[in-house]
């Protein structure tokens, strides 16, 4: 069984983000980028399927510029095995339309069994690749998964929805969305960080992968950073006398009781 894993490289979550001049996009000048801490789910069942015998061969397959292969780098030295990186000026990084339609012509391009990546990307949180992939391809989809068992050809996927768990069966190909819980993903070694850097890493243009069109459906009309906070207040005295001070602010300024 061949597994393939989608990725996406997304800004560090303790980084300071910074929205350029002109409101399009964040500023990527020196900003610290990591693999999406969902894809590190899928990659972490991936490579555990391949250690229990169920998987032969585990491929990454990311969109995106020549930085994302740091992201890339880092799934191979968890332990995947190969890795493609799909760049072309007619996909649009930001919508999910078209990166979907790039990574489903990639997936058919290779050819695999299980198709895994992250319930969303902790950058733009779409939630909607995973799923939009599994459509351009007419195979089913899992999303949010908790529990993951892959046997005779189809997998076992337990799932969160509201107010509980819920346990599906599907038959192979598919795609599985992966959620915090499902595993704890590894750290590269450093012996896996060394042969990271020999492992194949293909870069296709849309062309390469049968890629007939990537319109993108949505555009970003502007980012704007939150507004800035107002000093808090603070009261000091005796706790009799604060009180009140304190639930009348609640009440008229804040307004929150």
């Amino acid at each position: 069984m061949k597994i393939i894993c989608l990725v996406k490289q997304v800004p560090d979550t303790e980084a300071k983000i910074k929205v350029k001049s002109e409101a399009k996009d964040i500023d990527r000048e020196g900003l610290a980028m990591v693999l999406n801490p969902y894809d590190e789910f899928a990659v972490e069942e991936a490579i555990k399927l391949k250690e229990a015998k169920v998987a032969e061969e585990v491929t990454i397959v990311t969109v995106g510029e020549k930085k994302a292969e740091e992201a890339v780098r880092t799934a191979l030295a968890m332990g995947a095995d190969k890795a493609m990186r799909i760049e072309d000026a007619a996909i649009s990084l930001s919508d999910p339309a078209s990166v979907a339609a790039a990574l489903a012509s990639a997936a058919k391009s290779i050819g695999a069994d299980l198709i895994l990546c992250g319930k969303q990307a902790s950058d733009d949180d779409s939630a909607a690749v995973g799923p939009m992939v599994a459509q351009l391809m007419g195979i089913p989809c899992v999303n949010v998964v908790l529990k993951l068992a892959v046997a005779d050809g189809k997998l076992t996927a337990t799932r969160e929805i509201e107010g509980g768990e819920e346990t599906v069966e599907c038959p192979l190909p598919a795609v599985i969305t992966c959620t915090k819980g499902l595993n704890e993903p590894r750290y590269p070694s450093l012996p896996g960080i060394m042969k990271a850097k020999k492992k194949p890493l293909e870069v296709k243009a849309g062309g390469d992968i049968g890629l007939a069109g990537a319109d993108a459906k949505t555009e970003i009309a502007a980012l704007n950073p939150p507004p800035a906070r107002a000093e808090g207040k603070k009261f000091e005295g005796d706790p009799a006398d604060i009180v009140p001070k304190v639930v009348k602010a609640l009440r008229e300024e804040a307004k929150v009781i």
